[in-house]
């Protein structure tokens, strides 16, 4: 038998590197893409579990995805923290989910969407309008003050909850899978959620949302320590000295102590205004605490006299004030003497229905 030797010729070392290069090819989709699309399954899984519940939906806000606005539709949207977020409570029974169905009993074709986030405050607003300016709300309810309250005069929280995430930067989806993960960690290092907000827990306040489900003498046991808490955590903000504000008072029209929180809102209105929005200002209900319900009070005073003095003359800006509609140390409507229970967000809707339907009234023509 004859053997015939096998020459290595140009042909079989290019198909040798073409083989070599499929390979490698393949590795890269098996090794990166396949556990990436695992992920994403899982996270998008996580996000149907959670939505309707106490989390975000995937693109990042409360309740059910909203899809392209019909014509004759009047969309309203709610920011600020996590009273307007619903803290604790499932998204049904959040201030937004109910003030949705309170109007749509007068308007069917209103919407509310919730694009709050615990921690925010009044910075957040432009960065949050500008990210979901896609919905094209007809209206923007600024519903924020505690995160501002109590950081303090001169310094107003920065926190930007979803432009920490990469991926909602470049695609708007917001990956849940990573918070949740870290959440329960957290919870089982410490008992809360302080691992994950930092930030939140430095010399702060903790608020748990396990305190919701409590009941009897352990509500009023749990709210009266997280009231001196709040007491003691601003004793120590009072006692430092004011730094000066993001915005001259000439250009905003506040001028006051809290001019840093009152010259956000400026711009959140100034900014909503520019596109045509209409703009509703809420105060919610005052904090607890012979001080910081003082320093609460100045605070959205503030705020009223800067819109009197920069908006009187524009009917698309409105502002009201629900700072005595809710008595936060009843448990049956606080659960920890700042965020609200089902009861308590129902009546915040209730009060605030009024206001949004009126502000629709003059333009019952919305934009398509």
């Amino acid at each position: 038998m004859t053997v015939i030797p096998l020459r290595s010729t140009g042909a079989a070392r290019r198909i040798t590197w073409t083989r070599r290069l499929c390979f490698a090819t393949c590795a890269i989709v098996i090794g990166t893409l396949l556990p990436l699309a695992a992920i994403t399954a899982v996270d998008v899984h996580l996000h149907h579990k959670f939505e309707r519940g106490v989390l975000y939906n995937v693109w990042g806000y409360r309740g059910p995805v909203l899809g392209r606005k019909s014509r004759g539709e009047y969309r309203v949207a709610v920011l600020g923290g996590s009273a307007a977020f619903g803290f604790a409570v499932r998204y049904e029974e959040s201030m937004p989910a109910l003030l949705e169905d309170r109007i749509r009993e007068r308007q069917p074709s209103t919407r509310v969407v919730n694009l709050a986030y615990n921690g925010e405050g009044a910075y957040a607003f432009i960065p949050t309008m500008e990210d979901y300016a896609y919905l094209r709300p007809d209206a923007v309810v600024l519903y924020e003050n505690y995160n501002d309250l109590l950081s303090g005069p001169s310094r107003p929280t920065h926190q930007v909850f979803r432009r920490e995430s990469p991926v909602f930067r470049l695609t708007g989806y917001l990956p849940l899978f990573t918070i949740v993960a870290r959440e329960k960690a957290s919870v089982l290092l410490y008992g809360d959620t302080r691992g994950v907000y930092s930030q939140a827990y430095h010399a702060q306040t903790v608020f748990t949302p396990g305190a919701a489900k409590k009941t009897g003498a352990a509500i009023l046991q749990s709210a009266a320590a997280i009231g001196e808490s709040l007491d003691r955590q601003f004793d120590r903000i009072v006692a430092q000295p004011a730094a000066p504000g993001r915005i001259a008072a000439s250009a905003s029209g506040c001028d006051g102590t809290w001019l840093a929180y009152c010259g956000l809102v400026h711009d959140a209105i100034r900014w909503a205004r520019s596109r045509h929005i209409q703009v509703l200002v809420v105060t919610p209900p005052y904090v607890l605490g012979d001080q910081l319900r003082a320093a609460n009070i100045a605070q959205q005073q503030e705020v009223a006299d800067m819109i009197r003095k920069d908006f009187a003359a524009d009917a698309d800006v409105r502002y009201v004030n629900l700072g005595d509609t809710i008595d936060l140390s009843d448990p049956s409507l606080s659960f920890d003497r700042m965020h609200l229970t089902f009861e308590g967000n129902a009546r915040i809707a209730a009060a605030l229905a009024g206001p949004v339907i009126n502000l629709r009234t003059p333009h019952l023509q919305p934009k398509d």
